[in-house]
């Protein structure tokens, strides 16, 4: 009976012990482990996403994205574990998407146009994709104008870009360089830049435009703005590239 009694009381002094180890494993406002909700992911990503479009990075507290989203500073750390590695997913999750499309196009354009290809043609075919995401709603527009403020951001614009851009872009040279094959790469890449300026305007939606021809242009016309995007940029590279290296 001694024994039974000694076993009842060593488990009973167990139990806090125990209690304390899962108290210290799970910490307040953090998921089990094993319990990640790919729902509660996404809400963080899309209030993150508009969070940093509206107020830059900077700005931004991982508490105050806990708060939008009515979770605790934990949860963002559990999935993400730093303000910075939430930037980054939030800008990699739509630039999968909008380089695959993107690729997709001018893959889709090189194989149609053959040997005929054209300044134009290669243009459109980067553009679309882009521009065609002002229509999908509020998730994409605050995407677009983060692409644009991270686009102008000197301290780590460039690396973030590159990481997710470059090859979409190398691809675009690239049948641009078959459509102009006297071109110098340094004229083609001065070329892209130019027109890498005037997308990354278009897709800050500033309303400069509007104010500046007292309404006649729209920052938000992407049909207006799409074909004339084009025209512009191809004549551009044509004159540019034209035009002796250095």
């Amino acid at each position: 009976m001694s024994k039974v009694r000694t076993r009842r009381q060593s488990a009973s002094a167990a139990a806090p012990q125990r209690a304390r180890l899962v108290a210290r494993r799970t910490k307040p406002g953090r998921p089990p482990k094993n319990s990640a909700d790919p729902a509660l992911r996404e809400r963080i990503l899309d209030v993150a996403e508009a969070q940093f479009s509206r107020h830059g990075y900077d700005a931004v507290s991982t508490r105050a994205v806990a708060r939008a989203v009515g979770a605790t500073p934990a949860m963002i750390h559990y999935y993400f574990n730093s303000k910075r590695e939430l930037f980054d997913a939030v800008f990699a999750r739509r630039a999968d998407v909008i380089n695959t499309e993107r690729m997709a196009a001018l893959d889709a354009y090189a194989a149609r146009a053959g040997a005929n290809v054209t300044v134009e043609g290669a243009i459109a075919a980067f553009l679309r994709p882009a521009l065609a995401k002002f229509a999908e709603g509020e998730g994409w527009r605050n995407y677009l104008t983060l692409v644009a403020q991270v686009g102008n951001k000197h301290e780590w614009g460039g690396e973030v870009m590159t990481r997710s851009f470059d090859p979409v872009i190398q691809r675009l040279i690239a049948i641009i360089r078959k459509a102009l094959p006297g071109a110098s790469d340094v004229n083609l890449y001065w070329a892209y830049h130019f027109l890498s300026g005037a997308l990354l305007l278009t897709l800050s939606e500033t309303d400069r435009i509007d104010r500046l021809s007292a309404g006649l242009c729209r920052s938000v016309d992407i049909p207006s703005i799409e074909p004339r995007m084009v025209e512009f940029a191809a004549a551009g590279f044509r004159r540019v590239c034209g035009a002796a290296p250095g």
